[in-house]
């Protein structure tokens, strides 16, 4: 299955256990493919960073590098007008369409709320382990 993980599902996949852990397992175990876009990608990178100063016996590199190599990097049309109400979210629509993406995975309730969006199914981590891993 394609997904686009939000950039909190991520962060939290590397620095902590659970949910968003397991979603990234899955992935480097290849039961699911990450699609990301160069946006959504230096939103990774920019927020990782200032969590890796928090956290240092976690190295975000690894993770990077692996994204680099091994995600569907897609190069997104912009939206014909804002959709979330918080204009950042769109990336992540975007990059979805783009990547031919039925899901999305987020915590963020901007996004939660405009699921059904050009038909993106989006939930939350726990919900996406239950329903798909």
């Amino acid at each position: 299955m394609r997904i686009v993980l939000d950039t909190n599902v991520f962060v939290s996949g590397v620095f902590f256990s659970g949910p968003p852990h397991r979603i990234l397992q899955a992935w480097r175990g290849g039961k699911v493919q990450l699609v990301v876009s160069q946006a959504v990608l230096e939103e990774y990178e920019r927020v990782g960073r200032r969590l890796s100063h928090r956290f240092p016996r976690i190295d975000l590199d690894p993770f990077l590098k692996l994204l680099a190599l091994h995600a569907e990097i897609v190069t997104p049309a912009p939206l014909p007008k804002q959709v979330c109400s918080d204009p950042d979210d769109d990336k992540f629509l975007s990059c979805a369409l783009a990547g031919r993406c039925p899901v999305i995975v987020t915590g963020d309730r901007a996004l939660l709320t405009v699921s059904g969006y050009r038909r993106l199914r989006i939930v939350k981590p726990r919900a996406f382990v239950d329903e798909y891993l």
